[in-house]
């Protein structure tokens, strides 16, 4: 009985310490927003200040079948977002837990469009305050962020982990996974012979069969779907679109262990087209992989699942979450370039 007693009271003291390290000083709750004929199934979570409107943060999700919430690796994000005084929204994929169509058949435009039509939803409400509205993306968003700042006003920017070309972005993360696998010289040449081959047929316009015969039948994890998708975007290149940027705040967020995109080729782009407008400013997080979680943690299922259950807001680099929200605060006192 007492072995019982125990176990239950371990028990019940666990289950407390994981609801409090994931409770957030925050009003979360479901919206709706209509765009193009669907429903895009959004979450809106707000400042608990007593405020009647805050400013907002929309945003913009990597690759992959991410849902609202991003299995809640969102929700530390959104918090400092509120300590700033900012409200966040964010809405499930094409076809993520059960909202309408798929997102294997957007192209970037596709995502832009969607970003502005969430825009122009939260402008119409009274909570929201329609001039201090901006946008968070990351990795992918990088294409999309400034196709949305060239189409509607936004106050400020935060790209994490953003790309600047399609192709080249791909070639630097397949060296990194070869490098990190301790690839011989050959099998290097051979993987970078097969996306080679890949790429003559994305220029070509093959068809996904075409894709498969020509790898011998090998389609390597590839998909009708998700080639479709590649064969829609592989040659988006934010360096013209950056210009929408030009006096917009803009922080960018960059790993230090960065194996999906080549920061300092993102730097580079990013000083080039937006420096001279003195709104941008560059965070590097040594520690952080290139979902700005520690990759002391990211690189152990087990620490990242432990970590998310009994400290979230430890997943992040050291410094991510108060560098975020200082920025939110400096647009909200008028520290930074305003558009």
């Amino acid at each position: 009985m007492w072995t019982l007693v125990t176990v239950l009271v371990v028990a019940g003291g666990l289950t407390g310490a994981v609801l409090t390290r994931n409770s957030y000083d925050m009003d979360v709750r479901r919206v709706s927003i209509r765009h193009g004929g669907h429903t895009l199934n959004g979450v809106l979570a707000t400042p608990k200040d007593g405020r009647e409107r805050h400013g907002l943060v929309v945003y913009v999700h990597g690759d992959g079948p991410v849902d609202a919430t991003h299995d809640d690796g969102y929700k530390p994000i959104w918090e400092a977002n509120a300590k700033a005084g900012y409200a966040s929204l964010s809405w499930d994929k094409p076809g993520v837990a059960g909202a309408p169509g798929d997102w294997l058949d957007q192209s970037m435009d596709d995502r832009a469009d969607e970003v502005v039509a969430a825009i122009a939803w939260a402008r119409a409400r009274p909570d929201i305050d329609r001039d201090r509205i901006g946008l968070w993306g990351a990795s992918q968003a990088g294409w999309v962020l400034p196709k949305v700042a060239a189409v509607t006003p936004v106050s400020f920017v935060i790209a994490v982990s953003p790309a600047i070309n399609w192709l080249q972005q791909g070639r630097y993360n397949l060296l990194s996974e070869l490098r990190a696998d301790g690839a011989s010289a050959a099998r290097t040449q051979a993987e970078i012979a097969r996306s080679d081959h890949t790429r003559r047929l994305l220029a070509r316009h093959a068809t996904f069969e075409e894709y498969v015969a020509a790898m011998g039948g090998d389609a390597n994890g590839m998909t009708a779907d998700r080639w479709g998708f590649i064969s829609r975007n592989y040659t988006a290149d934010a360096t013209e679109d950056l210009r929408a940027l030009r006096g917009v705040p803009v922080l960018l967020a960059l790993a230090g262990h960065d194996t999906n995109v080549d920061v300092a080729d993102t730097e580079r782009g990013y000083r080039r087209v937006l420096d001279g407008g003195g709104a941008l400013t560059v965070k590097r997080y040594p520690d952080a992989a290139h979902s700005l979680l520690k990759r002391s943690i990211e690189q152990s299922d087990l620490k990242t699942a432990l970590t998310a259950l009994f400290s979230p807001r430890s997943l992040f680099a050291a410094g991510f979450l108060d560098d975020q929200r200082q920025f939110l605060k400096d647009i909200g006192r008028g520290d930074s370039a305003t558009p």
